[in-house]
């Protein structure tokens, strides 16, 4: 047994085309080297049996979730399903005794909130909850700002998103949801738990949760930088048949919608001149349809130097997102010597300073492409080294997960 203690981190899934799923597995590989017990908490009916480097904790199974599922779609009532599940997983929690309980996410169709929290606040074990969207404290959903909503500041109720994930049918019960969520991640000690949002943008959101009085640290999200790093993409323009002469604007969402800027896309495309082209990544068929034929678009992939090279090709990254928290893509990209244009949305400015890109108020299309062509007239080489300095400096891997370790080993001291 490690000397440093027992870590159970809990995630829906495990799976590392995930951002939460790789960053538990990442987190839990860094332990185990430093001498902790890592076991990883995961739901099976989403994910099946995964492989992983440290020890893994199944939750639940395909009825489970599916039973979970649709007392959601039905009831809204998500997060309240999975009874038998938990209560086995809470005693495999007592057999295991933890000293830290890291949380990533719990809602995804496989934990009962309530009674995974009635053991929390007995439990001896430290609770690390990091907050990567803003479903813990709201009555339903996992993010706001797209709709401009503040209800969650005072109780919900009549919720505008209701057909949105987790998504219900019939019934709104946001109003009952976030006092429930309210009585159960308040139960625990406030020197019990420690809140680890990932962005500045949502420590300061949550401060105006019913969370506000638990003790908060940040811990930007990190990435490989030995894997994404500036490199040669001339095999990547040859496949998707650009040439050297073209400007690529790159765009990237794992699900392509009007709250990452799928139309702003399509707009800009209006915008360009000759020398100038769009390359979308994470287009499924139906986004497909919606393209213009001027738009390069690819499927989602996790060809990892693949994307490396679209990074380090592109003349500037664009996301035009409206709600985010922390986006690891402008982290990508930037580790590769490219500027991202964002829009001044959460925490995705959040990684942007003058030498690794620009901020566009939201809704400016033409903003952002006068950002691009800034870029262009200044010399995308000018670039390339001081964003790559600063993501070895900000967002390695290393460094971020070994925040972690650092607030562990404070925890169990305490």
């Amino acid at each position: 047994m490690s000397d440093k203690g027992r870590i159970v981190q809990i995630n829906p899934v495990l799976r590392t085309s995930t951002s939460t799923g790789r960053i538990m597995q990442e987190i839990g590989a860094l332990a185990e080297s430093a001498g902790w017990h890592n076991w990883c908490a995961y739901g099976k009916g989403r994910d099946g049996i995964r492989t992983c480097t440290t020890d893994i904790l199944p939750v639940g199974d395909k009825w489970s979730t599916a039973l979970h599922g649709l007392i959601t779609r039905a009831f809204d009532s998500h997060g309240l399903g999975s009874s038998r599940a938990t209560r086995e997983f809470v005693k495999t929690l007592e057999a295991i005794n933890p000293d830290i309980i890291h949380i990533h996410n719990i809602h995804g169709y496989f934990l009962n909130y309530q009674i995974f929290f009635d053991y929390l606040k007995y439990s001896r074990a430290k609770v690390i909850w990091t907050v990567h969207d803003c479903w813990l404290y709201t009555g339903h959903c996992y993010h706001y700002s797209f709709i401009g909503c503040d209800a969650w500041k005072r109780g919900c109720g009549k919720c505008p998103q209701r057909g949105a994930f987790p998504r219900s049918l019939f019934i709104d019960r946001s109003r009952k949801n976030f006092i429930d969520k309210k009585l159960s991640f308040t139960s625990i000690p406030k020197e019990s738990m420690v809140i680890v949002p990932v962005s500045e943008w949502m420590r300061n959101e949550m401060s105006h949760s019913f969370l506000r009085d638990y003790p908060f640290q940040v811990i930007h999200n990190g990435i490989d930088t030995s894997v994404f790093r500036p490199c040669n993409g001339l095999e990547i323009r040859e496949k998707l048949g650009i040439g050297e002469d073209k400007k690529i604007i790159l765009g990237l969402a794992s699900i392509w919608c009007a709250e990452k800027g799928l139309d702003d896309f399509i707009q800009l495309s209006k915008m360009l001149n000759d020398n100038e082209i769009i390359v979308m990544v994470g287009v499924d068929a139906r986004t497909a349809k919606r393209l213009p034929a001027s738009i390069k678009w690819l499927r989602r992939t996790e060809n990892i130097d693949m994307l490396a090279q679209l990074y380090s090709e592109a003349l500037a990254f664009v996301n035009p997102t409206y709600q985010d928290n922390y986006p690891t893509v402008n982290l990508e990209a930037i580790s590769c010597g490219t500027p991202v244009v964002t829009y001044r949305t959460g925490g995705s400015v959040e990684s942007i300073t003058p030498a690794t890109g620009r901020i566009v108020e939201q809704g400016d299309v033409e903003g952002i492409l006068l950002a691009v062509r800034e870029i262009e007239s200044l010399g995308k080489s000018s670039f390339i080294q001081a964003c790559r300095d600063y993501a070895l400096a900000n967002f390695r891997k290393e460094d971020r997960y070994n925040d972690y370790l650092r607030l562990y080993e404070r925890l169990v001291k305490c």
